[in-house]
């Protein structure tokens, strides 16, 4: 061993207090040497029937377990709080720093000398890697997997589409009647979202990181390959405690640029700027805005995956999955960068092969030449925003118009589709007050369906921007995460109805045509529209979050506090 196992300071203990800690596990029938001198993995579980993206993660805990076994490891399997985007209000966002805590809380508190993080739907990856990073002890993660492909009228079908059917709802092209048929045709198997939503970027993430093995990303949840990974998951954990590989280990400069590169190779979430800021935050690595659209140019899209391909993650997965596409990028990554393999990136995906260029593109052929995340700068949100060049419209990407202001989601909810809303097709939609303070929690309202009025005339598309976030299913010319936040007064928080904005996405600028002598006026008499948090977490939230370019942290989340409990109870 590396060094003593950690566990030891609990079962290794003598009198009273070994006592104590060894008599009650006992009581699960468990003999004396199963937890003393080997091991002891925790298995981390977001298992919940409230999150349906990891209702199987019960079923995939086993396969895990035997891994641990079968490698002279003890599993101890433990629930966190757990985070289902589809039912969560008013955001899952909103709790994504306690689910943190408490996988941070649960891990430093307990006897386990290495943990197996179990997550899948979108805020779980990142809760569970920033509350291991927090303890640095060794950590794999296994992610649940997309589901299988949907399929409507003989069409493929994700999560991707709920927009499209939405948008045809709404203009009279689809029936209630249909809708209900779509509804029942499209989540047809255990997992996340089939496309490449925020729960498929984050697992891409994780391998992108190095925190998982070769290939986690892709394998479809119904799949039965993604069990064998998890039962090896749990044989590698129980090695990399022996060989003392932890979360610091493998997150180091290196790695982060690669994922911001992996990202836009695959199309991934906007939402992963906003959590691998976070998990940065948490190793000590110096990680800020600017590094996204910097290590995102020069690489094109790859993967061609909705929302930004047609395709879907079980295409994926069948096209050589993840490791496939890092293997193209390898000429633009660090290949030597760590993996809880214990060996390097371009080791691990050395016997990878495309087996579908069609899903799968070359640095020479791309997807799309324009990928990654691309920050915006002006005077309308003085400290960065972003914009998805690969989701957006081509037409839009240099753009003048008049701002159309919505002060709140509910002023936009009651007036988008009044047939006297002053908008047309080259306005620019405005929604305020739905960042992490003034919403709070930011949910993802980003991607504004159009005015009613608008789509029946044929547009599909408008340049939006709002505080807020975005689902990684969606799609649009859309401009997020404008920092500061209106709740914070700054210029974005002062936009009227009628103001010019300018985008410029080569120029990389966004600029409001106001005086600041105008804004500085307006903003006297400015009040905020943000929601009174009241007590409770909500409240400690609103207190301590940081802002969207920060990554949305608690503010004294900031940083390792380490594998150590300085007080023992007994």
């Amino acid at each position: 061993m590396a060094k003593e196992l950690r566990s030891r300071g609990w079962f290794g203990k003598k009198g009273k207090d070994g006592f104590i800690y060894r008599a009650w596990m006992k009581n699960q029938g468990i003999p004396d040497f199963e937890f003393q001198g080997r091991p002891v993995i925790g298995i981390c579980n977001t298992w919940s029937e409230l999150t349906p993206c990891n209702a199987h993660f019960k079923e995939l805990a086993e396969s895990v377990k035997r891994g641990i076994l079968q490698a002279g490891g003890f599993p101890v399997e433990f629930p966190v709080m757990s985070l289902g985007e589809t039912l969560i209000k008013p955001t899952a966002m909103l709790y994504r720093n306690l689910a943190s805590m408490d996988v941070e809380e649960s891990i430093r508190a307990n006897p386990v000398d290495g943990v197996v993080l179990l997550c899948g739907c979108d805020k779980t990856t990142p809760a569970l890697v920033m509350g291991a990073c927090s303890v640095d002890i060794p950590a794999i993660v296994v992610s649940g997997g997309p589901m299988l492909t949907g399929s409507y009228k003989g069409t493929p079908i994700g999560t991707s589409d709920v927009w499209r059917f939405n948008d045809a709802l709404r203009s009279g092209a689809m029936s209630e009647e249909q809708l209900a048929e779509a509804e029942a045709s499209m989540c047809r198997s255990r997992g996340h979202c089939a496309v490449m939503g925020t729960a498929s970027s984050m697992a891409c993430m994780v391998e992108a990181l190095g925190l998982t093995l070769s290939g986690n990303a892709a394998i479809p949840a119904a799949d039965s390959r993604r069990k064998v990974l998890a039962q090896f998951s749990g044989m590698r954990i129980v090695e990399m405690v022996k060989e003392d590989l932890k979360p610091s280990d493998i997150l180091t400069r290196k790695a982060f640029e690669n994922a911001i590169k992996i990202n836009a190779a695959v199309g991934g979430s906007t939402n992963f700027v906003i959590h691998l800021l976070a998990i940065a935050g948490r190793v000590g690595v110096d990680l800020s805005l600017e590094d996204f659209d910097t290590h995102s140019q020069g690489v094109p899209l790859l993967a061609n995956i909705q929302p930004s391909g047609t395709g879907f993650m079980e295409d994926l997965f069948y096209a050589g999955g993840l490791p496939a596409v890092i293997k193209e990028l390898l000429p633009k990554i660090h290949k030597d960068a760590i993996t809880v393999t214990g060996k390097s990136m371009e080791e691990n995906v050395s016997i990878a092969e495309n087996y579908n260029t069609e899903v799968i593109a070359s640095l020479e052929k791309p997807v799309n030449p324009v990928s990654g995340i691309i920050v915006l700068k002006g005077n309308l949100c003085e400290a960065g925003c972003i914009i998805k060049p690969s989701a957006a419209s081509p037409h839009l990407m240099k753009h003048k118009g008049k701002a159309v202001v919505f002060e709140t989601i509910e002023d936009y909810k009651a007036r988008i589709d009044d047939p006297n809303l002053e908008v047309d097709e080259n306005s620019v939609l405005v929604l305020k007050h739905v960042g992490p303070k003034g919403y709070p929690g930011m949910p993802e309202v980003g991607n504004m369906a159009l005015p009613k009025k608008l789509l029946a005339q044929g547009v599909k598309d408008m340049v939006r921007i709002s505080d807020g976030r975005m689902s990684g299913t969606g799609f649009g010319t859309v401009i997020l995460h404008a920092s500061p936040e209106a709740a914070e007064g700054g210029n974005f928080a002062v936009v009227q109805d009628g103001d010019l904005i300018e985008l410029d996405v080569d120029a990389r600028s966004l600029i409001l045509h106001v005086s600041d002598e105008i804004l500085a006026e307006r903003k006297k008499t400015w009040q905020s529209k943000a929601v009174n948090p009241g007590r409770g977490y909500v409240g400690l939230y609103v207190r301590t979050v940081e802002q969207a370019h920060l990554g949305c942290d608690l503010d004294f989340l900031k940083g390792k506090s380490g594998s150590e409990v300085t007080r023992d109870s007994h």
